[in-house]
């Protein structure tokens, strides 16, 4: 089908960049009705002092086939998320994915900065944007999104449960964020199962955001260049490949089967057949461990 979510209403919580919006792109070709929320916009941006806009997210998710809109969400807030889901509900009846990819922690994790040695303040503020966000959103959406049968939730993260359960990943904050949105979609899924829905955590790979794009000095078109420097960047993927990861697992019927697990993109590319925008299909965290981790030099031939 063409648009197999014709018809179906998402929330990408987190959409104004990155994953969030390849994610929210690609429900839009599926041709779903997609709320798009975030703090920046284009009268006012959000500490992280970026271009994007979540109104150039949802022109997108337009421009793909389906319906952008976009709603100024603070999801620390309740007011505002509480508000953002009556909207929802006033205007469509119905929410059929949620998709909790907030995150803003780049600038507040320190690399490699023992807990006694990390700036307290970014720590704690690195955990309430990561973890607290998903648990208000969720909090406020999930009786919409239990109205109807077959709910989906989407729990994005940084990393497999079984990659995480035996890597320390980057510093305390950080590992303690990654791996509390993992538990997140396992506990959601014992809590939505019964009821007729499925929470599934969910890990780009390598991911070729606008950020990480400009931190290695290249574009989308010649992203390569950047192998150098970076030579296991070759694993890497557009934000749209995890949209398409999400969009598989929305349109299938069956996606109960894997409530409560912890999933990756290049996992469910295997599993339903799509690609990346290039034909690709990288597998990030297969590579990551029989590869980088093992010391070994870049080569991506049998991983993407």
């Amino acid at each position: 089908m063409s648009a197999p979510l014709k018809g179906k209403v998402a929330l990408v919580a987190g959409a104004t960049r990155g994953a969030g919006r390849g994610i929210a792109v690609e429900l839009g070709a599926a041709g779903a009705t997609v709320y798009v929320t975030g703090r920046t916009t284009r009268e006012r941006r959000s500490e992280y002092d970026r271009p994007e806009t979540i109104e150039d997210t949802a022109d997108l998710v337009t421009e793909a086939g389906g319906r952008g809109i976009a709603v100024p969400t603070d999801h620390l807030d309740p007011a505002q998320v509480r508000a953002l889901v009556d909207r929802i509900a006033d205007e469509q009846g119905r929410l059929d994915v949620l998709v909790n990819d907030i995150w803003g922690g780049e600038k507040l994790f320190e690399w490699d900065s023992a807990l006694w040695e990390h700036d307290l303040d970014k720590g704690l503020r690195l955990l309430r944007l990561a973890v607290e966000t998903h648990a208000i959103t969720s909090h406020h959406a999930l009786p919409l999104l239990l109205r109807n049968p077959g709910g989906l939730v989407v729990e994005v993260t940084d990393g497999t449960a079984d990659y995480n359960g035996d890597h320390y990943r980057v510093n305390f904050f950080y590992d303690l964020a990654k791996s509390a949105v993992l538990r997140m979609a396992f506990a959601l899924g014992h809590e939505l199962g019964p009821r007729g829905a499925t929470a599934v955590a969910l890990t780009p790979g390598w991911l070729r955001s606008e950020l990480m794009l400009d931190t290695f000095g290249v574009r989308e078109d010649n992203w390569r260049d950047a192998l150098e420097r970076v030579p296991h960047f070759a694993i890497s993927e557009t934000p749209r490949y995890v949209g398409r990861a999400v969009t598989a697992l929305a349109a299938d019927p069956d996606v109960a089967r894997f409530n409560g697990t912890s999933l990756s993109s290049g996992g469910l590319a295997r599993e339903y057949g799509f690609t990346d925008l290039d034909g690709s299909r990288p597998d990030a965290w297969r590579y990551l461990v029989e590869v980088q981790d093992a010391g070994k030099p870049a080569d991506t031939t049998g991983y993407r």
